[in-house]
């Protein structure tokens, strides 16, 4: 359909060489747009984009660590000398740390904020001047349904997610009458490189959560393509400062 096609639109995703983000980065390539796959990995977000590439995919990569906003900086200017726009920024670099709060340092909070919260904030601001230059564009953010459905030991990861769902808030209202439409994915839980270790050592954990949710079972990476396409399509244009849950429906019990 028309509303969904995403052709000639320049797309920058982080933390895009694996798990949710790749899958996004997939979706929207699939869709018609140029992807850029961006992570602090170089080999990692080549490789990304060569596979995206051997499906006949548009797909590059561009290294940049977006705890460091002179990196996020290089990467825009990047992607705008090379490109000339940003239409679409899927914000999914995120990490996590999984203890009690009692035992969370110091190094471990600034991480994660600078990573998952202040680190999108300023992808947003710096992609953002570019949106409003050329009048428009769609921003999504990847929250996670912690955000509001709380689990134990992942209270800074948490507290950061509801930052984002937030953050996500404010972008839109401040935004919106400059054609910016900024929403957010909510995933539930779901197994991506990043945590397939945890679960195997902790599989008790990982039945119970697919015990707790009515579709029966926890996500992949895949099933998030979806509602990132729909987010960055002219079929969302009168939707923004949403945080849209996909999570099978772990939330509702």
């Amino acid at each position: 359909m028309k509303m969904f096609d995403l052709s000639g639109k320049i797309a920058i995703v982080t933390g895009g060489s694996q798990g949710i983000g790749f899958a996004m980065a997939r979706g929207l390539a699939l869709a018609g747009a140029t992807v850029i796959i961006t992570n602090r990995r170089a080999a990692e977000g080549q490789k990304a984009a060569e596979a995206l590439k051997q499906e006949g995919l548009s797909a590059v990569a561009i290294p940049a660590d977006v705890s460091d906003i002179s990196s996020v900086a290089a990467m825009v200017s990047r992607v705008i000398k090379d490109f000339g726009k940003i239409d679409i920024l899927v914000n999914n670099a995120g990490i996590i740390v999984r203890k009690p709060v009692e035992e969370v340092g110091e190094e471990e909070w600034d991480r994660i904020m600078s990573t998952n919260l202040k680190g999108m904030f300023f992808c947003c601001q710096l992609v953002g001047k570019e949106m409003l230059r050329s009048k428009g564009g769609k921003i999504i953010n990847t929250s996670s349904v912690i955000a509001t459905k709380l689990q134990p030991l992942r209270s800074v990861y948490a507290i950061s997610k509801a930052g984002v769902s937030h953050l996500t808030r404010a972008l839109a209202l401040e935004w919106g009458k400059y054609n910016i439409n900024v929403n957010a994915i909510a995933p539930g839980v779901t197994i991506t490189p990043l945590n397939e270790k945890y679960f195997k050592e902790h599989p008790q954990e990982l039945e119970g959560y697919a015990r707790a949710t009515p579709k029966g079972r926890v996500a992949y990476p895949e099933d998030y393509a979806g509602a990132a396409v729909f987010l960055a399509s002219d079929a969302s244009d009168y939707i923004t400062g949403q945080t849209l849950v996909v999570d099978g429906g772990m939330s509702i019990c």
